[in-house]
């Protein structure tokens, strides 16, 4: 396994580089029950801060858990994915958890999910029994589990936003507020890879979520430390960058955190003694070309207007795109059209709003479209 630059899963130990003072609060807020969001573009390495933050906080009196609910699409399956991992991952045996299983859910039947990977978590598949029947139990799992062993608990749910895609969304945010809020034991973090529906769900005083916790908007990590990273982990391996070197990896990708763990790792394979100009370009070429056909699928029922939209993004222009003179350059309509395009592009994850400035939600996006 590539363990000297990670990309493509969550990072720790020593490829967890920055992020001091995020981890310090959000232990903090571990430690002290408050509620969280995290924001930030996809990427970011918002779920390796989580689970950093995770296994320091972490103790016999307080239990973080980690649940990724992506795959969820409705609230039953939320709350079966929910339920699941608070009972596994609460309990310290096969036999405890089957036994607040029964002790909690006993309106539900429910069976014992087991891979043949030893490595492979057990879960529960739950049956609502009536189907009618309320989902509340679940839901107040963690307090009651709380409660019974003396103990405060971290729930940490990824992909929240996907709630936002379900039929009955309003109204399943509402109860998840309506009974979260009440946990004294339990405490809640949430965040996902799709920023703009993150803050959706807590933007106004009429969302369920609204001043439901602290919120951390992530920032790139800076340059510098980048640099310092990049070129440790080459020295370590007998092979040499300049600093000029690495900060111009850390920019071809926008300081993407993701993109810079990879494209790193695509310049050291090639590299034999010392890094060169050459040498960044095909790695950079090689990952642009990694990403093309995610790129065409993604852009292949765009309209015109949108095309256009992000081939003036490609080219540099971040800001001011309603002007006349874009509207003309890149064949944009009008004014009101731009605001129409812009936002269908935010719903669609292929731009990003940051300091009043567009970018592609994806930075590798651009250097695709300026070679296409």
């Amino acid at each position: 396994m590539n363990d000297l630059f990670v990309f493509g899963r969550t990072v720790s130990g020593d490829a967890f580089t920055d992020r001091e003072v995020e981890t310090k609060k959000l232990v903090s807020n571990f430690k002290y029950g408050v509620n969280t969001f995290i924001v930030s573009p996809r990427r970011w390495g918002k779920t390796s801060l989580v689970k950093k933050a995770k296994s320091i906080a972490e103790s016999t009196q307080l239990r973080v858990v980690y649940v990724d609910v992506q795959r969820c699409r409705s609230r039953e399956e939320f709350c079966e994915r929910f339920a699941s991992a608070v009972l596994v991952q609460t309990a310290n045996k096969m036999e405890e958890w089957l036994d607040n299983a029964k002790s909690f859910l006993s309106r539900f039947s429910f069976a014992v999910n087991t891979s043949a990977d030893p490595a492979s978590e057990m879960s529960l598949k739950l049956q609502l029994s009536p189907k009618e029947q309320s989902m509340d139990d679940l839901l107040q799992l963690p307090e009651q589990i709380a409660r019974k062993k003396g103990i405060r608990i971290v729930i940490c749910i990824d992909e929240f936003q996907q709630i936002g895609l379900y039929n009955d969304s309003p109204l399943f945010q509402t109860e998840l507020r309506s009974i979260w809020q009440h946990h004294e034991l339990t405490s809640y973090c949430l965040f996902g890879s799709k920023k703009h529906m993150m803050e959706s769900l807590f933007d106004g005083t009429s969302k369920p979520f609204y001043k439901f916790g602290d919120i951390i908007y992530l920032q790139r990590i800076p340059t510098e430390y980048w640099i310092k990273y990049i070129s440790d982990k080459f020295t370590k391996e007998g092979k040499s960058i300049t600093e000029e070197q690495a900060k111009a990896i850390v920019e071809r990708v926008d300081g993407n955190s993701s993109y810079v763990q990879q494209l790193s790792w695509y310049v050291f394979q090639r590299t034999d003694d010392k890094v060169t100009e050459p040498i960044i370009k095909e790695a950079f070429q090689e990952l642009v070309e990694q990403c093309s056909d995610v790129f065409e699928t993604k852009t292949d029922t765009l309209t015109a207007y949108q095309m256009n939209f992000l081939r003036a993004l490609a080219d540099g222009i971040h800001t001011n795109l309603s002007s006349i003179s874009v509207i003309q350059q890149y064949g944009l309509g009008s004014s009101s059209n731009v605001a129409i395009i812009k936002k269908s592009l935010i719903d669609k994850d292929l731009i990003t709003v940051e300091n009043k400035e567009i970018h592609f939600s994806d930075p590798i996006m651009g250097a695709w479209l300026r070679q296409a």
